[in-house]
């Protein structure tokens, strides 16, 4: 009997909450329940059937494995790798753990072939089929499927996070203007951001950066006001 094994993940850009990569197994000859369930690209589902969808798949599942990296946790493996590191790690660690007969993977690179080889180089079975390509959760049930259950799991992080917090950031991500506003915000009340954000990220370091900027901006306009206010007393 074949075992084919999909991974995806999800949340691999926001500057909040954390990253999930999924692997999700089957019998091959069992796949083809997933396209009548209606797995595909979890994008293109709403947040309610990717709900809904979710509990059925894990119920279906041989098996499978779910890999929750916090901010916190990309923060401090980002100063020794990189993210593509990363997910090759965790990646290959899923298969090496699942040992399927065939894999398919979303490829976080451009260049598949290239990714098909780090990940190969990590794999104890080496006649493992393995499959890399861009948009694969659009193409292959089983990818579809690792994605829906990793983009529930970073749904429900972020809702756990949105409610502790009382925060209201949209996304997350660094395209959000609400996430944005709600980062500079974050930094003039606190002075510093707080575990869910990856501080490790370009759009992090510019709002502290700006921030310190205009604090530094405000001193020196109020010092020349002062000086100004001095040269007219005399």
């Amino acid at each position: 009997m074949t075992t084919v094994l999909g991974i995806d993940e999800a949340g691999r850009g926001p500057v909040i909450g954390p990253m999930v990569i999924c692997g999700y197994m089957m019998d091959k000859r069992e796949v083809g329940r997933l396209k009548e369930l209606g797995v595909r690209d979890s994008k293109l589902l709403s947040p309610r059937t990717r709900e809904r969808i979710a509990k059925r798949i894990k119920s279906m599942a041989k098996d499978f494995i779910i890999i929750n990296l916090s901010a916190e946790d990309i923060d401090e493996l980002r100063t020794e790798t990189n993210l593509n590191k990363i997910e090759i790690e965790k990646m290959s660690r899923i298969i090496n753990l699942l040992a399927p007969d065939e894999v398919v993977i979303d490829s976080p690179e451009v260049n598949t072939k290239k990714f098909e080889n780090k990940i190969r180089e990590k794999l104890k079975k080496k006649k493992t089929k393995l499959v890399c390509e861009n948009y694969a959760d659009k193409k292959y049930p089983i990818v579809g499927a690792a994605s829906i259950l990793a983009k529930v799991t970073r749904d429900n992080a972020i809702k756990k996070i949105k409610s502790r917090y009382k925060a209201e950031f949209g996304t997350g991500y660094p395209s959000d203007e609400r996430t944005i506003e709600f980062l500079k915000q974050w930094i003039r009340e606190h002075k510093e951001f707080p575990s869910f954000v990856r501080k490790s990220w370009v759009t992090a370091k510019l709002i502290i950066k700006n921030h310190r900027d205009e604090k530094e901006q405000k001193k020196l306009s109020d010092f020349a006001k002062l000086s100004s206010r001095k040269a007219h007393a005399f």
